[in-house]
């Protein structure tokens, strides 16, 4: 075994030792010496009431940018830009990789792409099959005749299976289409500093305007190709068929990512971005042996640009499918699956750490502080409903008459009390805000489903102790034993993805 093998088993091994470590530590701390584990776990109970406060604050500034934003005429800003500015030299490559999707989550896709107000002799697109599915020769042949003429140009490539240092992987599918379109761009001479290129999810609907506000923002950025540009997800596909805990968390997870876009220190590029695709050649494309290849593709960039690289947040929406299944039981199981595969990208800790490691032209503060806020985000992940659910009362379990006594003892229950009193409190905020970005109710959907949208964030507690901390704590222990994940489809709107 190399040293730098040895290395990356190191730094696999962190964020596990970490979150493990915290949570032993409490317990063992909760068992022999309550009172000091009562005066942690209340300074945890402060810190999360300050921090869920500060959360939803960033959360109500993202909400007002994409709310200022919406209707905007991004293709007319591009214009008034100027010839000078070139926006008419940019072509626009857009990539669907697809596993199994059949032509029901293809099909909306294509055609909310047709409907972007973008010149359509600009876009390339290419769908990227799986050779390995048995659909996809099928369902290449059906989407070609109904969309390759709403396109400047329109490839279908299939991905071989099993080729050499791949895994099964998005990826790995992605980076075959996109060296495919390379070839084809240079057939046309088309220069790749002219291209953008956007990877998106194969379920992924664009707004009108996101490739006007796309092109603005490259345009304007002083190291367009410097940067990757980073839409808001929502899931709002298929949001009113979805099950109320389905639809609760990717609800959160869309108000995640709108409170990270304005934390731009830490900003990493998530599912469905775009990039220069001169600057995806040059770091040699998305990842090909990873899962977390849509984060990992930011700190290829970043490591190639030496830290001069950066996500430029989109207040645009891009809307894909709630992932579900037949079953509350099923539906969990789905969920949960899909919350530890996005933990899975924990495996970007010991990547970055060899990457730094590697890289001299870095500084030290810059590799401190990015190692830092990726660890601390993950571990935060894995240990925050453990704290405030599991080891939280222990204290009082474990501490016996004299601790019941005291006066820590009376206050314990109290304060955690008032943290899940103002959990709800920051959830009405949070309840408006959910309302503002759901699609209109659907023809045939019954007017309940809209008090049953608001009663339904009654379920946030048993959502926290379900896929709180459980998904990352998952994640992080495979990745510290060495049982490594393989690319699992999720389930959307009952079809495996």
């Amino acid at each position: 075994m190399n040293k730098t093998r040895i290395l990356k088993r190191v730094f696999e091994i962190i964020p596990g030792g970490i979150s493990w470590g915290i949570i032993v530590f409490l317990i063992v701390l909760s068992v022999k010496y309550p009172v000091a584990s009562a005066i942690i776990i209340i300074t945890f109970d402060f810190y999360w009431i300050i921090r869920t406060f500060y959360l939803t604050t960033l959360l109500i500034m993202a909400h007002h940018q994409i709310s200022c934003q919406k209707g905007e005429n991004w293709l007319g800003r591009c214009l008034n830009l100027g010839p000078k500015k070139g926006w008419q030299d940019l072509y626009q490559l857009v990539i669907f990789p697809v596993y199994n999707e059949g032509l029901e989550v293809l099909r909306p896709s294509l055609e909310a792409l047709s409907k972007s107000n973008y010149p359509k002799d600009k876009f390339i697109v290419v769908m990227a099959f799986e050779e390995r599915s048995s659909s996809a020769p099928d369902n290449a042949s059906a989407l070609e005749k109904e969309f390759s003429s709403k396109f400047g140009a329109y490839l279908s490539t299939f991905h071989p299976d099993k080729l050499p240092k791949e895994a099964r992987t998005k990826g790995a599918n992605a980076t075959w289409a996109a060296k495919a379109a390379k070839k084809f761009i240079d057939t046309k001479g088309i220069g790749c500093e002219h291209v953008i290129v956007s990877c998106f999810d194969a379920d992924t609907c664009v707004e009108p305007e996101y490739f006007g506000c796309l092109s603005y923002h490259f345009l304007t950025s002083d190291k367009p190709h410097q940067a990757s540009y980073q839409p808001m997800p929502v899931y709002n596909n298929n949001i009113w068929q979805a099950p109320s805990f389905a639809r609760l968390v990717e609800i959160s997870s869309s108000f995640c990512q709108m409170i990270e876009s304005m934390r731009l220190e830490k900003f990493v590029t998530f599912s469905s971005h775009s990039m220069s695709f001169k600057t995806l050649i040059e770091v040699d494309y998305w990842p090909v042996n990873m899962i977390s290849d849509d984060s990992v593709i930011y700190w290829k960039g970043y490591l190639y640009y030496n830290g001069d690289y950066r996500v430029i947040p989109l207040y645009i929406t891009v809307s894909m499918d709630v992932a579900y299944s037949s079953n509350i039981w099923r539906t969990i199981v789905v969920q949960y699956k899909q919350k530890r595969r996005w933990a899975w990208g924990v495996e970007n800790f010991p990547f970055l750490a060899i990457g730094f490691m590697q890289n001299k032209k870095i500084s030290l503060f810059k590799k401190l502080r990015r190692s830092f806020h990726l660890l601390e985000s993950h571990v935060s992940w894995a240990v925050w409903a453990v704290i405030l659910v599991i080891i939280g009362p222990l204290p009082i379990f474990f501490g016996g008459r004299l601790f019941s006594q005291m006066a820590i003892a009376y206050n314990l229950p109290k304060i955690t009390g008032l943290l899940f009193q103002f959990t709800l409190l920051t959830s009405l905020t949070w309840i408006f805000l959910s309302r503002a970005i759901l699609p209109p109710r659907p023809r045939g959907t019954r007017w309940f489903k809209n008090v049953l949208l608001v009663l339904e964030w009654i379920f946030v507690p048993f959502i926290i102790l379900v896929i709180g901390s459980s998904p990352a704590l998952d994640a992080q222990t495979r990745l510290m034993l060495g049982r490594y994940m393989e690319f699992n489809p999720t389930l959307k709107g009952n079809k495996v993805l």
